[in-house]
């Protein structure tokens, strides 16, 4: 959790608050995109966080995608943002979040894959085809579909 988050949290509790957050999706050459299995809630998601006070949003995105995966991006481009009733969440903890964030598309990166303990249980490359939404974390659900639905579009 960013600083920032933690000293909202000291303030107003569990109540929402909104959060803006950039995340990083990888693909590697084979099309398949690197997913995390969260240690709060046991459901995977890509890597990504809040974006601390003055940061830019790619930079954050990168930052995350490190901290969380070892992976440090070559090249990323825009996606998609992620907003609305959908994103609103309450964590396992009961912190409740309003989220707004930008997603970016990694095809370039390099380093050793290695997951961050704290946040998750494990790391694994899926095949599109093995992905459903009722695996995937609940707020970042809309951001999956998009993602499948181009893939699928794609092959066509």
């Amino acid at each position: 959790m960013s600083d920032y988050i933690m000293d909202m949290r000291k303030i107003v509790g569990h109540r929402t608050i909104m959060q803006c957050a950039a995340s990083i999706i990888c693909v590697n050459e084979h099309g398949q995109i690197l997913l995390g299995k969260r240690t709060d809630n046991h459901l995977w998601g890509y890597a990504g966080g809040s974006i601390e006070i003055d940061e830019k949003v790619e930079d954050a995105a990168k930052r995350e995608l490190f901290e969380e995966t070892g992976l440090i991006a070559d090249e990323i481009t825009f996606f998609y943002i992620n907003s609305g009733p959908e994103t609103h969440y309450i964590y396992p903890n009961g912190d409740e979040v309003s989220n707004i964030e930008i997603i970016y598309l990694c095809r370039k990166y390099h380093g050793e894959l290695k997951r961050q303990k704290a946040e998750m249980d494990e790391l694994r490359f899926f095949f599109p085809h093995e992905i459903s939404l009722e695996m995937i974390s609940p707020p970042i659900r809309p951001v999956i579909k998009q993602f499948l639905s181009d893939v699928q579009k794609a092959e066509k």
